[in-house]
């Protein structure tokens, strides 16, 4: 079993009292770090940034509840990484087909924005989901944060990687890191990244898994 924080998870001052206020505000709802969703022989990742304070953080499922899940859903049940429908909620029936989603930070963080060092109490999450996927492939980060997290986990140098949109990165250890702007709204509503462009970086993964 891959190594997941606990619901009452210490480590981040702030983001406990963020976790502890919106449990008073919501006390039906999640509040807690989001587990990853997928299966064991996933051969993508995709790694985001961290839970939606009306997403991932009220329903437990990452990318659930929120414009970024409509699109990084209806795009993977599109291309086949995924079977049965997408209804923001954990329990709508639908699955992964080998791939796997976690985030670099697993606690919703006032206003979208982690500190760099609550991502780095996370690391320790991060590194199992990696050595817990014997057929890993591709990793494909959500932005600059999760791409500097993958690095950051396996020791590498991030002035080596550059995050640009689309860019394949060969890694030492056989993997390969695959970079997209966040599909969340304010990418897609800027134009930053379009429907479009988040399909052909996931078909883009799909081949080289």
């Amino acid at each position: 079993m891959i190594q997941a924080p606990d619901h009452n998870c210490p480590f981040c001052p702030r983001l406990v009292g963020y976790r502890t206020d919106n449990r008073a505000a919501f006390p039906d709802k999640h509040n807690g770090p989001v587990p990853s969703f997928g299966p064991l022989d996933a051969r993508l990742l995709v790694v985001g940034l961290a839970p939606g304070l009306r997403g991932a953080n009220f329903t437990g499922r990452p990318f659930t509840g929120d414009w970024a899940g409509d699109l990084l859903y209806g795009t993977f049940l599109k291309v086949g990484l995924a079977t049965g429908q997408y209804l923001e909620r954990p329990d709508d029936g639908l699955a992964l087909v080998g791939c796997r989603i976690t985030n670099a930070v697993r606690c919703v963080p006032p206003e979208n924005k982690p500190l760099p060092e609550e991502a780095a109490a996370c690391q320790p999450f991060l590194k199992a989901e990696l050595a817990g996927l014997p057929n890993l492939k591709v990793l494909l980060a959500q932005g600059k944060i999760a791409h500097d997290a993958v690095l950051r986990a396996m020791g590498l140098k991030l002035s080596a990687y550059p995050f640009i949109h689309g860019r394949e990165h060969k890694l030492p250890n056989g993997l390969t890191l695959v970079d997209t702007y966040h599909c969340s709204r304010y990418n897609t509503n800027t134009g930053r990244l379009t429907e479009a462009m988040f399909e052909a970086v996931v078909r883009q993964c799909m081949a080289l898994m």
